[in-house]
């Protein structure tokens, strides 16, 4: 772990720390109706929930397997295990083990780690795509009310709903894919003139910084490489359609775990697009994900948005968002550990070697331009 990181942990634990102890004799938290909720949860919703998440994992391998078409042909479940353990490195050390699906992927085809790095980039994208459109679809049924709620952690939308109420729901609605539009224009353009856009972003971003030009202009042609692994419509269309029932596979996750908790009549009344809703709130408080003490700030989160979203009391919140944890994030470590043994894989070592191999990759492309050095 870089020491940044522990830096930035410790100051978390220490910041959660004053909170339990200025909030102890100020915020009512009932444990006996919290441990009521749990034993009174239908566990066999929550069985379903897990079995979801594992369907995902399954379709994360046969879309990694789909972008790899053009530089090796591999069977759509045979990289299962690199994203089982991968997965497990993020919820044990956090998200310092990113780089461990790209790594033993490359070590298991034999492909350069610089190129599956470029598909790990590609990856990301289509699940940024796949969320923005779930989103978006599930807000129509939504109240705008609601949805100023639920989005009522952006100052921007804040700002816009005090000027233009209207321009502040179309934002909460359709903001993400209109990103992701233009994110996909961007692929687009990326893949079709990929040296001419690497060019543009050198010159453009030359002008404040010609090292962040050069590194723009790396990074582009880089990310171009990457999208050498769909080459036709069809090829994108299979990709897209299997990030979309992925991410359809997790949003049912939520919805079933949620609506295990039928002793809370808010939970047990839950709707499929307001799962949606929890769904992002959760994938936020996960990217800065930290080892253990990151689990706990995400059940606060993720309990916070169940209150705020669907009105449930703190009890049955933090009932919910523990069982949400274990089902949609730390469910798979067991297997990825099981895996990681079958495998002869160290969790700790595998991570700082693929750390190490992404910065020597970074050092080399740094060398063998002259502009990066400046």
């Amino acid at each position: 772990m870089k020491k940044n990181q522990l830096i930035f942990g410790l100051v978390v634990l220490v910041a959660l720390v004053a909170l339990v102890v200025w909030g102890h004799d100020r915020i009512h938290f009932d444990f006996g109706v919290f441990r009521s909720q749990l034993a009174q949860a239908n566990w066999g919703l929550i069985a379903v929930s897990t079995g979801c998440i594992y369907l995902a994992y399954g379709f994360r391998s046969a879309r990694w397997a789909r972008l790899l078409k053009h530089s090796k042909h591999v069977g759509p479940f045979s990289l299962l295990g690199t994203q089982v353990i991968g997965f497990t490195g993020v919820a044990l050390i956090g998200r310092v083990a990113d780089p461990v699906r790209p790594y033993l992927v490359a070590k298991k085809t034999g492909l350069p780690l610089s190129s599956q790095l470029a598909v790990y980039v590609v990856e990301r994208l289509f699940d940024a795509g796949a969320m923005a459109l779930i989103f978006s679809c599930a807000m129509l049924s939504v109240p705008y009310a609601e949805i100023m709620k639920a989005t009522s952690h952006s100052h921007l939308v804040t700002a816009l709903g005090d000027h233009s109420p209207a321009l502040a729901a179309f934002a909460a609605r359709y903001g993400g894919l209109v990103l992701t539009l233009l994110g996909a224009l961007f692929l687009v353009a990326v893949s079709l003139a990929g040296a001419t856009v690497a060019s543009f972003a050198e010159h453009s971003f030359g002008l404040f910084s010609k090292k962040l030009g050069a590194a723009a202009g790396e990074k582009i042609r880089a990310f171009h490489a990457g999208l050498d692994t769909m080459r036709t419509f069809g090829e994108f269309s299979v990709v897209a359609t299997l990030s979309i029932v992925m991410w359809l596979f997790i949003a049912a996750a939520y919805f079933a775990g949620c609506r295990a908790f039928s002793a809370s009549p808010e939970l047990a009344a839950v709707t499929p697009s307001k799962c949606v809703l929890l769904m992002v709130a959760s994938g936020g408080a996960s990217i800065f994900q930290l080892p253990i003490l990151g689990w706990f700030t995400q059940i606060g989160i993720v309990a916070a948005a169940i209150t705020g979203i669907f009105g449930a009391n703190a009890e049955a919140a933090t009932a919910c968002a523990t069982v949400l944890l274990l089902t949609t994030f730390l469910g798979i470590v067991p297997v990825g550990l099981i895996w990681a043994q079958l495998d002869h894989i160290s969790l700790r070592k595998v991570t700082v070697e693929s750390e190490h191999a992404e910065e020597a990759i970074a050092a080399t492309e740094s060398a063998s331009d002259p502009a990066l050095k400046e």
